[in-house]
């Protein structure tokens, strides 16, 4: 069984070695700043509304107007709007470990631009794609058919196997993105900091309550 301290030594670890690789340090304190609309660049509330730009799968802050106007652009999608624990997911070691992924932490969606799913995960450089074993994805979803649900490019499913229970949760797709902030933001020195694994926990419960399925 994999301790807490196991699993701690693999997200700093696996994560220092994305830093040797030329990762940015990132450990500067980020600045507040009066927030503004991508599109328009007008003043937009903390709670405003997000776009995903699908070829450059990139999360874009917007104003309601724009966020209206701009919904339907062949360019952008809205992102999701509904939380969806799965507590009852089935996931073996051998699938998960066909997937590749350096650390126990990541995000799935299906882009309409790629017509597949991709898998990206944390770095302090941001989010990094992960080229995905099609049959082991298919043998996921034939063993937990609700993800052959998730709405394309607006809905992604996290995947936090860093803790006991595991945990895996469909969410909106800025969500799935804010997980890969939260590991930046975080991320001190070169081993990642104390603060690390207690701001990737924080994430997960601000993620509650949602409707398990």
């Amino acid at each position: 069984m994999t301790t807490d301290s196991g699993r701690r030594g693999e997200l700093v670890g696996a994560l220092r070695r994305l830093r040797a690789a030329g990762a940015p340090r990132g450990d500067a304190p980020a600045r507040a700043a009066e927030e503004h609309c991508e599109l328009c660049r007008t003043t937009v509330p903390a709670s405003h509304r997000h776009l995903l730009h699908l070829v450059e799968r990139r999360i874009v802050c917007v104003c309601a107007p724009c966020w209206s106007m701009r919904s339907g652009d062949p360019e952008f999608r809205p992102v999701g709007a509904r939380t969806a624990w799965l507590e009852d997911m089935t996931v073996p070691d051998d699938v998960w470990a066909r997937f590749a992924i350096p650390i126990g932490l990541a995000f799935f969606m299906r882009s309409t631009q790629s017509d597949a799913v991709v898998a990206l995960y944390p770095s302090p450089a941001g989010a990094t794609e992960c080229e995905l074993d099609l049959g082991a994805w298919a043998e996921l979803v034939a063993l937990n058919p609700q993800l052959a649900e998730m709405e394309p490019d607006s809905e992604g499913l996290i995947v936090n196997r860093l803790r006991e229970p595991h945990a895996y949760v469909i969410a909106p797709i800025d969500r799935c993105y804010a997980l890969v902030g939260t590991v930046k933001a975080a991320w001190q020195g070169i081993s990642g900091g104390p603060e690390l694994e207690a701001a990737v926990d924080a994430f997960f419960d601000d993620l509650r309550p949602g409707i398990s399925v």
